[in-house]
């Protein structure tokens, strides 16, 4: 048995969906048994046991309509106006008390059961929180004085070293500083192949070692891993509301007061107007009551809302909230940073040139021994591409200079070495070939690296900052469907231009310093109205704050990670095309709703009007459509 002082540590969220869990459960209980209630007062008053049937028919009012009518008279105290909770229990108190009593039974009973689905709705679209918060390992092994202890995952601390087994889960956010695994990290990016990591790689808590074991430095504090950003992020968008949810929630209130004041003038009006005996107007007047109540119409939204919520979130789409994907769908233009958003944010070796005169082998072994002193990316990119392509052992070297902004020098046996940007060397002094090599490559974007030996340059290294493999198909996808798509980079026009040729972004904006890229954003936002920002760098914050919709990626700063609305967790652009996808289908489905429930209540009042519905079936057709709009909208948890 869990300690209350131990429940009170556990975290808000689970005690959240333990309490969620409870009611959705105990609320349909309480409905079929107030079903069950309505049928045996049924048979006990076709018996002949009218007192007793109308005692139990009593208990199945209270037992079916207690969650809604605490739910509504709650609301209506919040908010200091009337909800459509209480325009039901009115309606099935009025028929009681015209002798009523089974379909005023029924229809507490129906709006119950359609109040537990709505219940079970909400806590099947959460249920994503859930799954995460089964992934929070509470305990971790730390290294304290070489020996392993057992502690509390949640008093881990940046720069503690645990040790995680195979077959356990990480613990905290850190990095390998010892061993080789692989990792699942499915639950995170939804990339169902484990990744291969030894030291220097990150590892998130959450995430599963699957087959070494591994030592971990913490780099982050618990309340501040991916994993908790995650649940945090979900649940801030599962509590916002989008703007057609709030614009339901405003009209409900004058809507209700409407239907009162007209339910009021029917108890009246047909007497005299039409001939009504006063048994018919008043009935009327409660079958009215019931199907102009808007529950299909409230039920429109939100659970489609949450479930397409709950959908992203099981893609690795993290929406800050309903707001955010429904403006998604009006949005005209979507503007993308070049590094780390359309391109892998690391330079790889593209080409390679060594004069002939001199043995290519050697020169590669030597540039790369000289660069492994460096910890510049291009340095560690020329360390990898020659690491791959050829086995070598370190050399000894007699000096080695980082001279900042140009390269590296260093001495081998008397023999010197320059490698770095071509700004560091004479022109004049460059071979022709060398020189037009250097010339060609730059032209197509990429940055140059000349190698030179006893003041000969002797050859180059062209690197370049890969387009990830997703972000053709990606921009692809959103010209197809009318969006714009803009480049922003603090890269030169050249280099822009090779990135536009290679993803097809529709035009780029070169040179941007962060200020720059807002009022780019700006701009878009006058031409084309709705405008996208996706970014992952701190200098993408002020943009992404600006747009309309900011995405960052999730491998990004914390900042853009903060700022932005949307976070695509795996680092895939493709995910934008699939956010944008299921927000068409949530405005799909929120318009069929919309138009299904007014077109449901506008055929029941007229048809009341005409004498031609009675209440059972009234109730039946109000209900009745309730779930359907609620079953629709759970469509979007598929897929």
């Amino acid at each position: 048995m869990v300690k209350y002082s131990e429940a009170l540590n556990l975290p808000s969220a689970i005690r959240r969906e333990r309490s969620s869990f409870v009611k959705a459960h105990l609320e349909l209980i309480m409905a079929i048994a107030s079903g069950v209630l309505i049928f045996i007062a049924w048979w006990l008053m076709h018996q002949g046991f009218s007192a007793v049937s109308a005692c139990v028919y009593l208990s199945a009012y209270v037992i079916g309509g207690y969650f809604k009518a605490v739910e509504g008279i709650k609301a209506s105290i919040r908010t200091k106006d009337l909800n459509v909770e209480l325009l039901m229990i009115i309606a099935a108190l009025g028929a009681a008390w015209i002798g009523y009593w089974t379909e005023g039974a029924i229809l507490i009973f129906i709006f119950a059961l359609s109040g537990a689905l709505e219940t079970y709705t909400m806590k099947k679209s959460r249920n994503e929180i859930s799954s995460l918060l089964d992934l929070q390992p509470e305990e971790a092994w730390k290294l304290v004085d070489g020996k392993e202890v057992k502690v509390q995952a949640a008093t881990l601390s940046p720069g503690d070293v645990i040790a995680v087994k195979p077959g356990d889960r990480i613990p905290a956010d850190g990095q390998i500083i010892k061993g080789q695994t692989s990792v699942d990290e499915a639950a995170f990016t939804g990339e169902s192949m484990p990744v291969m990591k030894d030291a220097a790689y990150e590892v998130f808590a959450g995430t599963v070692n699957l087959t070494g074991a591994v030592q971990v430095k913490v780099t982050k504090k618990n309340s501040e891993t991916m994993f908790q950003k995650i649940i945090e992020l979900v649940q801030t968008a599962q509590s916002e509301k989008s703007p057609s949810q709030l614009f339901i929630e405003r009209f409900e209130g004058k809507y209700v007061k409407a239907v009162l004041a007209v339910t009021l003038l029917m108890m009246f009006l047909p007497h005299y107007a039409f001939g009504w005996s006063w048994e018919e107007t008043f009935y009327r007047a409660m079958v009215l009551l019931v199907v102009a109540s808007p529950c299909a119409l409230v039920a429109s939204i939100m659970p489609a809302s949450l479930s397409a919520i709950s959908n992203g979130a099981k893609k690795g789409i993290l929406f800050k909230g309903g707001v955010h994907l429904e403006n998604l769908n009006s949005i005209k233009a979507i503007a993308f940073d070049k590094t780390g958003t359309l391109t892998e944010g690391k330079p790889t070796v593209t080409n390679w040139f060594i004069r002939q005169d001199h043995e290519q082998s050697e020169v590669l072994h030597t540039t790369a021994a000289i660069e492994k002193q460096s910890n510049h990316p291009l340095a560690q990119a020329i360390v990898l591409f020659t690491e791959k392509t050829a086995s070598f052992t370190d050399i000894e070297m007699d000096t080695v200079e980082d001279v900042t902004g140009f390269g590296l020098k260093a001495s081998i046996n008397q023999v010197r070495w320059r490698i770095g940007k071509p700004d560091w060397f004479d022109p004049d002094l460059l071979n022709p070939e060398i020189s037009e090599q250097a010339s060609v490559l730059s032209k197509e974007g990429k940055t140059i690296v000349l190698i030179e030996k006893n003041d000969e340059v002797i050859g180059l290294i062209a690197l370049k900052d890969q387009v990830r493999q997703q972000t053709i198909e990606a921009v692809k996808y959103l010209k197809s469907v009318g969006i714009h798509t803009v480049m922003l980079t603090g890269d030169s026009t050249g280099t822009a231009e090779s990135i536009q040729k290679e993803t097809g972004v529709d035009s780029f904006k070169a040179e941007c310093l962060p200020g720059v890229k807002v009022e780019e954003i700006k701009k878009l936002k006058a031409q084309f109205g709705q405008v996208a920002m996706i970014g992952d760098g701190i200098n993408d914050a002020p943009a992404l704050a600006t747009a309309s919709v900011g995405v960052a990626m999730g491998a990004g700063s914390d900042i853009a990670l903060e700022t932005a609305d949307v976070v695509l967790v795996k680092n895939d652009l493709q995910k934008i095309a699939e956010a944008i996808k299921l927000s068409k289908r949530m405005n799909r489905i929120v318009k069929q709703n919309i138009i299904f429930s007014i077109a449901v209540i506008f055929t029941l009042i007229i048809s009341n009007f005409f004498q031609s519905i009675d209440l059972p079936l009234g109730v039946l057709g109000h209900e009745g459509s309730t779930i359907l709009v609620i079953l629709n909208g759970l469509r979007l948890l598929r897929g």
